[in-house]
């Protein structure tokens, strides 16, 4: 059960949320409150498709099905409006899977299908991957990670509210996850504590990025105000372990009747009082609060500025365990201490002990120490004075420097060195993506991301990007490079690092204009690192990528590969 809620995506109704069926309820982007007239002052409105089609019959499938004879199905999480989701196993990778099913003539199939394609092409590490979407046998399945050793916020805030440092870390990394989906036009519209996850490692996870909304039949007008209001509600239940509305949801328990919304720190002592003004923001969204006339946050990105202005929410000291305190005891042998009995002699007193080395060995002994410590003190004595006269001695005389430099001349500080400009390396077929300053603006969440090439790593096996891509550095100037630091878009592409010789002039453009060779070609994980133990002299270095990975999307000679870099840093003196 405890695997079920950590990793399979919520896409049934939690707590008090009603069916895509109920065509008497809208129900907004975190499935949790009913639109309420009294709500009239947002001005935006969140509700599931009405207008959908009659209700598809699930594809019975069973246990031990395979799909694509690779995803076997293991155990079915959920069977709702005519789709079903279920855990499985990825024989080819022996690792655990999520799956969804609908059959294709599903009124949202189309739009389940293209909502998994955006949300694979994303690629960032804050959302639960999406790995493959295909359209096979009359049905529809999406597979996407499975996380078993996350946890469920539900099942966090069904225990305890969060201590405000684990606040401030679950609405900064949220919401700056959110602006980067929004700045590639895609929105979740049903986040809840039931779709992030927290991991071991303290990192927060988002899963259902609009797959979830696709599969629920989920719009809205205005999908930056509905994610960010739901941001919003997940800080509010994080801090006070309640629902921001008079429903119960997920689990908690929604605010008292008729009171309206109330700041948290109205309704649970000792909350900070920075992150209970940062929810009420980002839920009211018609003005500021009251108790700070502050603008609303409207959107992910206007949220994530907001944290990132806040002081910052530093964890709990580590509290230790006070150590028990002494316990005088007392031990008792014999009959001492005791008055004697009647009819029993008292024990004779015991002769006190001869003072210590009073006999004529002792005193020998005595005299023979008293002699040695007499001694080492004049040796060491001697030593001491011996050794101020060499040093009086060497500053009357100082040695001559056969070089002419002094001894104490410093090694070079290696520090960061600043990039004047990048271009894109594409020799022989004009440019594979855009915007390659992203790669050097200093922020991991914008990046050089290459165009989409069908068939194979090598860039498509095109005979015209035989030479790869990548993006050319500007130091400005000739430095000493000693250290090269990437973080990569995406896992998986073979990358090299190499530098143009310290005479090259104009903007090298051809591998041959970069002999020297900093980091050898190879496969490169989420970023790759190199050190130099001597450093190279260049103007120009070169990120070379020379395969890419697959995106997620198409299968055999239509696999699509894509790859990119998000940040280059180079130190040096």
């Amino acid at each position: 059960m405890a695997e079920r809620s950590t990793a399979a995506v919520d896409v049934t109704a939690n707590s008090g949320e009603k069916s895509l069926t109920a065509k008497a309820e809208k129900v907004t982007a975190d499935g949790a409150k009913a639109e309420n007239k009294a709500d009239a002052h947002k001005d935006t409105e969140r509700a599931e498709n009405k207008n959908a089609a009659p209700e598809a019959q699930s594809p019975e499938l069973h246990s031990g099905h395979k799909l694509a004879r690779r995803y076997r199905l293991e155990e079915c999480v959920t069977r709702l409006d005519g789709f079903s989701s279920w855990r499985a196993v990825d024989e080819k990778l022996r690792r655990a899977v999520g799956v969804h099913l609908l059959p294709a003539d599903h009124p949202r199939a189309r739009p389940v299908l293209a909502a998994a394609r955006s949300a694979a092409l994303l690629g960032d590490p804050r959302f639960v991957q999406v790995l493959d979407a295909v359209e096979e046998n009359d049905l529809v399945y999406v597979v996407h990670e499975w996380l078993p050793d996350a946890t469920e916020l539900t099942a966090i805030l069904a225990a305890r509210p969060l201590e405000p440092h684990d606040a401030y870390q679950l609405v900064s990394q949220v919401s700056q996850a959110m602006t980067a989906a929004h700045r590639e036009g895609l929105a979740h519209l049903r986040l809840n504590p039931g779709s992030v996850l927290r991991t071991e490692t303290g990192q927060y996870r988002i899963r259902g990025l609009a797959v979830m909304a696709a599969l629920r039949g989920i719009t809205s007008e205005n999908p930056q105000r509905t994610d960010t209001e739901a941001i919003g509600a997940l800080l509010y239940a994080a801090l006070t372990q309640r629902w921001p509305y008079e429903n119960d949801a997920h689990g908690l328990s929604g605010l008292p009747k008729g009171v309206g919304l109330i700041a948290p720190d109205q309704v649970r002592a000792g909350i900070h009082r920075g992150l209970s003004d940062l929810t009420m923001r980002a839920l009211v969204n018609d003005g500021a609060t009251a108790s700070r006339q502050e603008q609303p946050c409207t959107t992910p990105e206007e949220l994530a500025k907001a944290v990132a202005a806040m002081p910052r929410v530093r964890p709990p000291e580590p509290s230790f365990a006070a150590p028990p305190s002494y316990q005088r005891t007392t031990y008792q042998q014999g009959a001492y201490g005791q008055p004697p009995r009647a009819g029993r002699p008292a024990a004779p007193p015991t002769p006190p002990p001869p003072p210590p080395l009073q006999s004529r060995t002792g005193k020998a002994l005595k005299w023979g120490v008293s002699a040695l410590l007499i001694a080492a003190l004049g040796l060491g004595s001697w030593q001491l004075a011996d050794t101020l006269l060499k040093k009086e001695h060497d500053n009357d005389n100082p040695p001559s420097s056969q070089s002419g430099h002094s001894n104490t001349d410093k090694k070079p500080v290696i520090k960061p060195l600043p990039i004047s400009g990048a271009t894109e390396f594409s020799p022989l077929d004009g440019p594979t993506g855009k915007n390659p300053q992203n790669a050097v603006d200093g922020d991991p969440g914008t990046a050089w991301i290459t165009g989409q090439f069908f068939g194979w790593a090598e860039f498509g096996n095109r005979a015209n990007r035989k030479d790869g891509s990548g993006i050319v550095v500007d130091l400005g100037s000739v430095k000493n490079v000693s250290d090269v630091h990437v973080d990569m878009y995406r896992p998986g592409q073979t990358t090299e690092i190499l530098a143009a010789a310290p005479s090259a002039s104009g903007n090298p453009s051809t591998l041959s204009d970069f002999p020297q060779r900093v980091s050898k070609s190879e496969k490169a994980g989420s970023s790759m690192d190199a050190k130099l133990k001597k450093p190279v002299r260049t103007r120009y270095l070169l990120i070379h990528v020379t395969a890419l990975p697959p995106d997620g999307t198409g299968s055999g000679t239509q696999t699509g590969y894509r790859g990119g870099i998000a940040e280059i840093k180079v130190k040096g003196s």
